[in-house]
């Protein structure tokens, strides 16, 4: 059986300041923070002195003499209430210590720090925060940094035709004629359609993606998809199919659907090029709508299968820009559905939408 793997958005871009800075407020703060902190433990010492004191002299009366010993034990009762102090003053303000340089090296920018773990209770949950944030922080650093690199590879290629063409043209070994002028605006497109994806993605990751739901029948948009690439599909000789019965409507986007399923549908002819059948099927579930895209292509190697959704990620062969499928994935997300994946390679792949409904 094939294994099935999906996964959710989760990335954003880390905020950022100028270097140095972090540190320095941060020192700041510690310093004012480790002066209050003596200024409570001094108070707190007083109390101690105060009521230890009172506390001694009411068990001398009460005892009346009977025990002369008993006013020996304020010092030493004293004593180990300044020791119990302390340690927990030097328990406590050790993690402090460290969370605050650690918040410094984190605001210029230095998102590898860690805390060490911290044996207080008061302060330990506070440290694994920290911890989890910073982690996700060098996390989403990571992602900027493939998603620029990835982003100039993309532009370049087509950039790259461009200019060739363009010089070409000037030096005269090129006649602009209607064939290389066709040529141009194809690069154009492939980069009009990298810029809309990552238009899409950005109001993605902001949260500001508009829906526009409304009553949607399934069968029929599961139809116009198919209908919108029968002719292209039987020219690689492909026969596409849709199963799909009375499945009712559906409050979705539908604009935004056909988009995600003529994704699917690209990639799946994309995979057979000697030919096979494409299923669009959709069912009730309880609750739920599952459609279905089915194919008999050439299949994903078992290690790309868990990667699938990565931004920029790609087969070798593929022509896209690698984002399809991480945008379909959050458009389905954005409807409040799950998108997985299954392939077996040199068998197919089946790529499985669960919406509510």
């Amino acid at each position: 059986m094939p294994e099935w793997h999906g996964s959710g958005p989760g990335w954003g871009p880390p905020r950022w300041g100028p270097p140095g800075q972090g540190a320095q407020a941060w020192h700041g703060f510690g310093r004012r923070m480790l002066i209050g902190g003596l200024i409570f433990m001094a108070f707190a010492l007083f109390a101690v002195l105060a009521l230890g004191t009172v506390a001694v002299t009411l068990v001398a009366r009460v005892a009346g003499g009977a025990v002369p010993g008993i006013a020996a034990l304020a010092p030493v009762l004293v004593l180990v209430l300044i020791v119990l102090i302390v340690r927990r003053f030097t328990r406590t303000w050790r993690p402090v210590r460290q969370l605050i340089g650690a918040a410094g090296q984190l605001a210029d920018g230095d998102y590898s720090v860690r805390v060490p773990p911290a044996a207080s209770a008061s302060i330990g949950p506070v440290v694994r925060s920290f911890n989890d944030m910073a982690h996700r922080l060098e996390t989403a650093d990571e992602q900027r940094r493939r998603l620029l690199a990835d982003l100039g590879h993309e532009l370049r290629t087509p950039l790259t035709v461009i200019r060739g063409e363009l010089e070409a043209m000037l030096d005269g070994v090129h006649v602009p004629d209607a064939e290389h002028l066709e040529m141009l605006i194809a690069e154009v497109g492939v980069m009009e359609r990298l810029l809309e994806d990552l238009r899409t993605l950005s109001l993605i990751d902001a949260g500001s993606l508009a829906l526009h739901p409304e009553p949607t029948e399934v069968s029929q948009l599961l139809e116009d998809v198919a209908d919108a690439h029968r002719r292209r599909a039987a020219g690689d000789g492909v026969a596409i199919a849709v199963v799909a019965g009375r499945i009712g409507e559906i409050d979705v986007d539908p604009v935004r659907m056909r988009e995600v399923l003529t994704n699917l549908v690209m990639n799946a002819l994309r995979a057979m090029p000697g030919g096979g059948t494409l299923a669009l099927r959709a069912r009730r579930a309880p609750g739920a709508v599952v459609i279905s895209v089915e194919d008999t292509g050439v299949g994903i190697p078992e290690d790309e299968v868990e990667h699938v959704f990565d931004r920029f990620h790609k087969g070798a062969t593929s022509p896209g820009s690698g984002l399809g499928l991480t945008i379909s994935r959050d458009l389905v997300a954005a409807h409040g559905g799950t998108m997985s994946i299954a392939s077996i390679p040199g068998r197919g792949t089946t790529v499985r939408i669960e919406l509510p409904g």
